[in-house]
């Protein structure tokens, strides 16, 4: 017989591991390659506090329903929101915003073990010294013979499969010996790493150069579109709406304090993420001419360019990318976790059949990303490669559908008796801040956020020469040269597009500014076009 905190699907031992496993969740690679560019755009520290702000009015009230529910019911998101909907009387129809969260979390997952996989690669190509003496243009070949090949994909697909194979392994383990266990020495390593390379930065000389572009206060640059920017960052950054919250929540044992902990989650995703990006800029030498750099090509063609000359830069490329697989691989156990949990409450399986089921099938699904980057380029619907359409399905429409259904239903559907037994002990005044958040604000900002974050990728994909219905004077962005080299664009042309983004929100769901001077010259690798464009990695993909 269980005890009271226990679940027919396992529980953690220690209060604490919370803390760790939500901050391995919560911290994924748009904090590296996208928070750190945001937060000099907009104003700095600024931006910053401006961030925390619509971290606790806006995201920290769902977090805290997520958890709750969990912790209440001990149940994964499906099975909570049905027991939720039986003592309320409501509509089935309710429980699906359980069943759509874990299809997010699925759809997620797949792509995630994706760029998982080039992290992983990158390991072992900077131990082995592949970057070495490398220019930009060297970079972007590895990348592309690793990445773009369409002819040679299959040592992509056997990294993709390796890294599935390091989630899946300890995940079999079980709650405790695998799960708890790896977040309690990973998450904290990771940490500590980060740290290291961040002390190494201080030492290179040009923290100075990254900490006022990130902290300093820049009044001058926040602007209406700088919110905006916070909001999109703050919702699409902390694994909402995907079932992982509320199966962390059912896994807390006795004495774990939630909603301090949850606080104290979001504190140190923000710390993490400004320690991340000072550790780049700074490592990258001449680091104001990176400043203005972000997503895939900061990190998988910059970085590992700046690093090759340093002293032990085999090394040193190979610990940073171990950091990122780290990042990578602790967001793909979290994101595992709720879809193995309710394949387990649905059906009754072992923890090990679960595992290995749901994996094939990430596994199968997430090749349809992988190939969308080299042998399936050319394959697109409506403008858009399977991978687009799969985030485009995910941040546009799933998440946010899920998270206004579960304000909805806290804030409406629930007896006030019952939501406040959920939410546990707090003080009256944050009871109704809760409430009326969840009642009103959450749900009209989310549905802000899921329609901007529609609008955009559907624009961006008419950039491709789509036809589609939606390709109208609206939504089709004006076209740009991305295929330039050397500087043969000027400054106002490379930049049309991101102004005219930045206006729809597509600085917040993380479209990357057209490629400038700079960045151009990594077109010229043979096969660099197929490789993950910015404009095609959102938020919510790490």
């Amino acid at each position: 017989m269980p005890t009271p905190y226990e679940t027919p699907i396992g529980s953690w031992t220690r209060p604490t591991t919370f803390f760790w496993a939500a901050t391995g969740a919560t911290f994924g690679l748009a904090n590296v390659w996208q928070f750190p560019y945001l937060a000099g755009k907009h104003g700095g520290g600024l931006f910053i506090l401006l961030y925390l702000f619509c971290l606790v009015l806006v995201t920290l009230p769902l977090m805290i329903t997520e958890s709750a529910m969990g912790r209440h019911s001990r149940h994964g998101l499906v099975l909570a929101l049905d027991g939720y909907v039986r003592s309320a009387r409501a509509s089935q129809w309710w429980v699906w915003a359980g069943r759509l969260g874990i299809l997010a979390a699925f759809l997620v997952l797949s792509f995630t073990a994706v760029f998982g996989a080039i992290a992983l690669a990158y390991v072992f190509y900077g131990a082995m010294g592949m970057f070495l003496g490398a220019d930009e243009a060297e970079a972007a070949g590895i990348l592309s013979t690793l990445v773009s090949d369409p002819k040679d994909y299959r040592v992509f697909m056997a990294w993709h499969g390796f890294f599935l194979l390091l989630v899946l392994w300890v995940s079999m383990q079980g709650v405790v010996e695998g799960v708890e266990r790896a977040v309690r020495v990973v998450a904290p390593s990771m940490l500590l790493m980060l740290l290291v390379l961040c002390g190494l930065a201080a030492w290179t000389g040009e923290l100075r150069s990254a900490s006022d572009f990130m902290l300093s206060f820049h009044p001058a640059d926040v602007t209406p579109e700088s919110l905006q920017a916070a909001l999109f960052h703050a919702f699409f950054t902390l694994g909402l709406g995907m079932g992982v919250w509320t199966l962390f929540g059912a896994y807390t044992p006795v004495g774990t304090r939630l909603k301090r902990s949850v606080l104290a989650v979001v504190l140190m995703d923000t710390l993490v993420a400004i320690v991340a990006g000072l550790a780049i800029y700074s490592l990258v030498p001449g680091g104001s001419s990176t400043e203005g750099e972000r997503g895939f090509a900061l990190l998988f063609l910059s970085l590992p360019v700046a690093l090759s000359d340093l002293p032990g830069s085999q090394f040193l490329i190979a610990t940073v990318f171990l950091v990122v697989v780290m990042i990578v691989w602790t967001t793909s156990l979290s994101l595992l976790e709720p879809v193995v949990g309710w394949f387990r409450e649905w059906t009754g399986a072992p923890r090990g059949w679960s595992v290995f089921v749901m994996g094939a099938l990430v596994w199968l699904v997430g090749l349809g990303s992988l190939l969308s980057f080299n042998a399936w380029s050319e394959e697109r619907f409506a403008g858009g490669t399977v991978f687009r359409w799969l985030e485009l399905a995910t941040g546009g429409l799933l998440i946010p559908v899920v998270s206004i259904m579960i304000a909805v239903f806290a804030g409406w559907c629930l007896t006030r008796n019952l939501t406040f037994s959920i939410l546990g002990r707090a003080p009256v005044l944050f009871r109704s801040i809760w409430f009326w958040v969840m009642r009103l604000v959450l749900p009209l900002v989310v549905a802000f956020i899921g329609v901007q974050y529609t609008v955009v990728s559907l624009a961006t994909m008419c950039s491709n020469g789509s036809a589609a219905l939606w390709c109208n004077e609206v939504l089709a962005p004006e076209p740009v040269n991305r295929q330039g080299s050397g500087g043969s664009s000027t400054e106002e042309d490379n930049h049309s597009t991101e102004e005219d983004n930045h206006e729809k929100g597509a600085d917040q769901k993380g479209v990357a500014p057209t490629p400038t001077e700079g960045e151009s010259q990594h077109d010229g690798a043979e096969g660099k076009e197929n490789d993950p464009n910015e404009d095609e990695i959102l938020y919510h993909s790490v």
